[in-house]
């Protein structure tokens, strides 16, 4: 269905097809051929959300940090909003996405070294200390237990005298996502669909500004996967988590326009465009014919977009600024909602101080500098971007058709669809990486070891994992052992039951109960997924 990749070279002799980066071939001049869209803020959105573009409202700012301890952390948060960031956007390390706390045996490690840990509410608050959380939209990649984070996120603010309705942000909470693509999963496919829908009516109720969802294609595309690919997949997790919701009881038109999308910005710049606006445009057809969702606020996607971590190489890591800049701007272009810029040192280690600073100039040089936030959809009319949009669009509604005669796409990820088609495209990437066709400036090309620039890299010493192991110990044995056991006990209750699992993990997490101990509390009912050797 989607293209073989790639030949994104120069023609080779004899007249080679030139290509998009994931194999839609390309004509040598574009004339008029598509009908013109509806314009901006009018649906199906194809050129935007808002009729006015970004003159009424810039996009959210972000730059990813986490790393070593919640008080190196909230140093950095402070350190990027007296930048001039606009949001804040939490890494959290390996143990805490996967659920162990930092104590346990399997986190010894990688306390710290990926994204911040966060065992309890006293790891949270720290985190969130001097943070105006009422002001400031915080958004959390984190998955398997995302609806935790939430609620520690929400007793923090409480902690702070901020209600719970005055908070905004988005937790990613794609974990069908985790199963296809990236692997931080805990509980089956089944099970984590009902936290997810548990998390949608938590926050229909207590948290109306709250994003409960970020439905991602980042870390799908991370993994290999074409621009169709990344589209389909990401769209059809979408129509999965609606119609589990549905089924749940809620109302489609009430939770929709809370939905958010997480999407990858690879190194194509018309391609990435054409593909956000394609996103836009498909979405808000399902809604409108599979949903029956007549408003337009919720057939609109809004989404959040990051540049390509998989882009960026540890050769020649400069290099890496400019095609920063120019994923940003293809961003921009296709009209996100909310972007994090990758720091030039992110295929080395964490972003250092230097580096996020620089990521952060980017988009504000974009914003105020370029001229390029003075119109809704820039390159809209442009006969090239307009023509890949179409073709993005039925090669992706092509990939959902397939996928929903699979039964969904929580079906299709239990047959290994998902993994074996991005898989092929990973390895077809890969080929055509290492045969020179794909060209990766610095890597394969253009080598040359005088220009090896030595740039300091962020290191987090082993120190920060004992300072954290011990000041949880101490937590566990200052706390009321007996009523956190009876807390535990009650989410192991309502798990085996179907009331809404939110309110008596949050009575958990505020006895400081540990992410780790509730997340065991499931496992005891839920299990642990164990993905199939044969995919």
């Amino acid at each position: 269905m989607t293209p073989e990749r790639p030949a994104t070279g120069p023609p080779a002799e004899g007249g080679a097809v030139v290509r998009t980066e994931s194999g839609l071939p390309l004509d040598p001049v574009y004339l008029p051929g598509h009908p013109e869209p509806p314009p901006p803020g009018v649906p199906p959105f194809t050129r935007g959300v808002r009729a006015d573009g970004y003159r009424s409202r810039r996009w959210t700012m972000r730059q990813y940090a986490g790393f070593g301890s919640a008080r190196e952390t909230n140093r950095r948060f402070r350190y990027l909003l007296e930048r001039g960031q606009t949001g804040l956007s939490t890494a959290f390390d390996l143990p805490t996405q996967m659920g162990y706390d930092s104590d346990d045996p399997m986190a010894a490690g990688e306390v710290g070294r990926v994204g911040v840990p966060i065992d309890s509410l006293a790891d949270m608050t720290v985190l969130l200390r001097g943070i105006p959380l009422d002001r400031v939209t915080t958004s959390m990649t984190i998955n398997a237990p995302a609806s935790l984070l939430l609620l520690l996120y929400e007793l923090a603010a409480e902690r702070q005298g901020i209600p719970a309705a005055a908070l905004g942000g988005t937790i990613q909470n794609d974990i069908l996502k985790e199963y296809a693509a990236r692997g931080t999963y805990i509980f089956p496919p089944r099970p984590s669909m009902r936290l997810i829908t548990d998390t949608l009516a938590y926050c229909r109720d207590r948290l109306p500004r709250w994003n409960p969802i970020s439905i991602s294609g980042y870390h799908i595309r991370e993994a290999g996967a074409t621009a169709p690919q990344e589209l389909a997949f990401t769209l059809a997790d979408g129509i999965a988590y609606v119609e589990a919701a549905r089924a749940a009881g809620l109302a489609v038109e009430e939770f929709a326009p809370r939905l958010s999308f997480f999407f990858n910005v690879s190194n194509d710049f018309f391609e990435e465009v054409a593909k956000f606006r394609c996103a836009r445009r498909l979405w808000a057809g399902i809604m409108r014919e599979r949903f029956g969702v007549t408003a337009p606020r919720a057939q609109a996607l809004r989404f959040h977009a990051q540049t390509g971590g998989a882009t960026l190489t540890a050769q020649q890591p400069l290099n890496n600024v400019v095609r920063v800049a120019l994923q940003a701007l293809a961003a921009v272009c296709g009209g996100a909602q909310s972007l994090h810029t990758n720091g030039y040192d992110e295929a080395l280690a964490l972003p250092s101080a230097e580096a996020a600073t620089l990521a952060l100039r980017t988009q504000q040089i974009l914003a105020e500098e370029s001229g390029v936030a003075a119109v809704a959809d820039p390159l809209g009319g442009s006969h090239l971007v307009e023509d890949l949009t179409e073709r993005l669009a039925l090669e992706a509604t092509a990939l959902i058709a397939e996928v929903d005669r699979r039964g969904g796409a929580v079906a299709a990820i239990e047959q290994g669809f998902y993994q074996a088609t991005i898989q092929e495209s990973a390895y077809r990437l890969q080929q055509a990486t290492e045969a020179g066709t794909r060209v990766t400036v610095g890597v394969n090309r253009y080598r040359d070891e005088e220009e090896a620039v030595a740039i300091p890299v962020l290191r987090v010493g082993p120190e920060l994992e004992r300072e954290q192991v011990a000041a949880l110990r101490a937590r566990r044995a200052a706390r009321d052992a007996a009523a956190v056991g009876r807390a535990l006990d009650a989410v192991r209750r309502v798990a085996a039951g179907t009331e809404n699992l939110l309110p008596v993990m949050r009575s958990a997490l505020a006895l400081e109960a540990t992410v780790g101990e509730v997340c065991w509390a499931l496992r005891d009912v839920f299990g642990q997924h164990r993905p199939s050797a044969t995919i």
